[in-house]
């Protein structure tokens, strides 16, 4: 990998969500566009709450004194700067939006991992798209989740697999590994999308939905998107 690319844990929540939302040779998103921008939202959230910025105080989202320069300072200082406190829910609905991902698109292609491709109709830009210019990042995203849920890569065996021809072992099979706080949250935010058993057909769900019923910002996500999955059902009816 190129020194200048930055490793999968140095990708912030939403640059890591985008990356496997994302179809690695056209560059187009995997999920509805409404999901993608929902979710988004609540990465943007998460990744504010990792860095100790802000905190679910009752029912509001708080800014909580200083926390490291990042480039979510703009939605950090919205929160700050609000009179009146907001749900978590609220929040999501109100950072979601295209401006927002293609600007977490566009900090991906300055940092090597995307590419940024336009695609013209009669002579003017009608669509861009970002396919993966680099796939280490993405590589030890899936490797790490896939650690966290408990997966072996595929052809091997676990660790007290019993040698062939030994008599057979009573042991336990190895527990999964805790996952750390950024991985947990990148989980939560692809199972509140739909796409985490789309990447990993094999995981255990009940394991999955333990590692992240606490987590405050993807359940906010999975409330809006119900809340908007209504909204088109009634439209669709009427």
């Amino acid at each position: 990998m190129n020194a200048a690319i930055p490793k999968a844990e140095e990708l912030s929540l939403p640059q890591a969500f985008l990356l496997l939302a994302t179809n690695d040779t056209d560059g187009e998103p995997e999920l509805p566009a409404y999901v993608l921008r929902t979710t988004l939202a609540g990465a943007i959230l998460a990744e504010l709450d990792l860095l100790g910025a802000i905190s679910v105080r009752g029912k509001h989202v708080r800014a909580i004194g200083e926390a490291p320069e990042s480039e979510f300072q703009h939605e950090l200082e919205l929160i700050r700067d609000k009179s009146r406190h907001h749900t978590p829910k609220r929040w999501v609905s109100m950072l979601e939006g295209r401006g927002e991902v293609h600007r977490v698109y566009e900090r991906m292609v300055a940092l090597g991992v995307v590419e940024h491709v336009g695609e013209k109709h009669l002579g003017l830009f009608k669509s861009t798209r970002y396919p993966e210019k680099d796939h280490g990042p993405e590589a030890a995203l899936l490797q790490t989740i896939q650690t966290a849920l408990g997966l072996r890569p595929a052809g091997t065996q676990p660790s007290n697999a019993t040698p062939a021809g030994a008599p057979p072992s009573n042991a336990a099979p190895a527990a999964a590994p805790q996952p750390g706080a950024r991985t947990t949250a990148l989980i939560a935010l692809l199972q509140a999308a739909g796409l985490l058993g789309r990447l990993f057909p094999e995981a255990d769900q009940n394991r999955a939905r333990g590692l992240v019923k606490n987590h405050w910002p993807s359940r906010a996500v999975e409330d809006e998107l119900r809340l908007i999955r209504l909204g088109l059902a009634d439209a669709a009816t009427t």
